[in-house]
């Protein structure tokens, strides 16, 4: 369609962030496009340098409110393994299910805050308080549940406090395990109405095919633990990860973007659902084929549903770590020390896709080096490219809808554009 069409959304609205969406077509082909990221550059690395290594955890928590447990548990990681720590079987339980707290939050406040509105044609989450009272109020509870799994077993809601270098600062008794074991249960019957009201509204039709990064373990779905893996299944672990994933500099944006051998990739729950399908448990595997979402799949609007089988993924993990807990008997545990220094790298998935943290550590427990690879930031190509591909198709709009797909679109990877802003290579004189 020839069509000449210039569209510039400033602060793209409903994510974590500031963007700016820069489009120009010209005959029905697109000269200029951009996702502009103009956040300020953070430079967390650098705060890292000549620090401490059990104050490490606690400043990385900081990268983000989100996923405050994601990045504490990637730094921590990062640190047992530059320092020969293994922590105890418990300490690991209570660390998932931290985790799994986490990543429920995360994909509720997503689905329910920031896309929600655009299912219904709203402008922002307000109007469904009054025009879906009930999904509102069982939303609303998932919520609460979530943050208060992060507030019993990291401490508090964000910024875990109990998770530390060698294990667990603080064990949960087991009346707040039974308790909390209780509300995730009860849960599902919430979980199932909020896919009833979202099956109802199917994704846009777009594909394009592309590659999916994210980790992957034996007998388990990979969340906290698990090793790189690429759907183009080419050789890659946590050691080569940072020497295949290419982070660079674009000049319109404050975040770096990333390719792979293959070059464009996508992480987070879509590329976890496809690479990590067999793995779901009974319940989210029903809820995934219920929703259609049987790999492969290349629609990234079909993100929004991968989320929501995720949340009764980590409802059914959280569960599951509660009763091996309650099995084992819930006890305090001394922490396990530090046994070596040098170079560490912890990875897990936040709920935007991979996560990497790297350290190096010396012989006095002082970091001197960090390097951190974001999900967003791995995802900002991805999002370049699905726009490049998605606009042609939808050229025939008026230029109003058009700009809510675009929007709706970005929105779907979910990004946390503040985590993104990362410069590395700072130097202090």
């Amino acid at each position: 369609m020839e069509k000449d069409l210039n569209i510039n959304i400033v602060e793209v609205t409903r994510i974590e962030g500031h963007g700016n969406i820069v489009i120009d077509v010209r005959k029905g082909r697109i000269k200029e496009l951009r996702f502009d990221i103009i956040e300020s550059p953070r430079f967390f690395e650098a705060m890292l340098r000549g620090r401490r290594y059990d104050e490490a955890h606690h400043i990385m928590s900081r990268i983000c409110g989100i996923c405050a447990v994601s990045h504490t548990s990637a730094s921590l990681k990062a640190i047992e393994s530059a320092m020969g720590i293994r922590i105890s079987r418990q300490a690991a339980l209570l660390r998932k299910l931290a985790f799994s707290g986490e990543m429920l939050q995360s994909h509720i406040l997503h689905l329910f805050f920031l896309v929600l509105p655009d299912l219904v044609g709203a402008g922002s989450i307000v109007p469904l308080l009054e025009s879906h009272p009930e999904l509102a109020r069982r939303t609303l509870g998932l919520k609460r549940l979530s943050n208060d799994i992060c507030a019993v077993v990291a401490g508090r809601h964000i910024h875990p406090i109990s998770l530390v270098p060698g294990g667990v600062a603080h064990t949960p008794g087991t009346g707040e395990l039974k308790t909390l074991k209780k509300r995730l249960e009860d849960s599902f019957r919430e979980l199932d109405a909020l896919f009833e009201f979202l099956s109802g509204m199917p994704a846009p039709e777009f594909r394009l095919e592309r590659e999916f990064i994210s980790l992957k373990a034996r007998g388990e779905y990979a969340a906290y633990a698990g090793e790189p893996f690429s759907s183009m299944n080419y050789p890659m672990d946590s050691i080569s990860f940072r020497k295949r994933i290419k982070e660079y500099m674009v000049p319109h944006s404050a975040a770096k973007h990333a390719k792979s051998p293959r070059g464009t990739y996508m992480v987070g729950a879509l590329a976890r659902v496809n690479n990590n399908f067999r793995q779901l448990r009974p319940t989210a595997r029903a809820i995934a084929k219920k929703a259609g979402l049987v790999p492969p799949l290349t629609n990234p609007f079909q993100n929004n549903m991968a989320q929501l089988v995720e949340c009764f993924q980590m409802t059914e993990d959280a569960v599951a770590a509660i009763d091996k807990l309650l099995e084992m008997g819930p006890r305090p545990e001394p922490l396990k020390r530090p046994k070596a220094y040098g170079t560490g790298i912890g990875m897990v998935e936040a709920p935007r896709g991979t996560l990497y943290h790297e350290y190096r550590i010396n012989k006095d427990g002082i970091v001197e080096r960090a390097e951190c690879i974001i999900p967003t930031a791995q995802n900002l190509r991805s999002i370049e490219d699905d726009l490049r591909g998605f606009i042609p198709g939808i050229l025939h709009m008026p230029k109003k809808e058009i700009s809510g797909l675009i929007e709706s679109l970005v929105r779907a990877y979910d990004p946390c554009i503040s985590c993104s802003t990362h410069i590395m290579d700072v130097r202090f004189v």
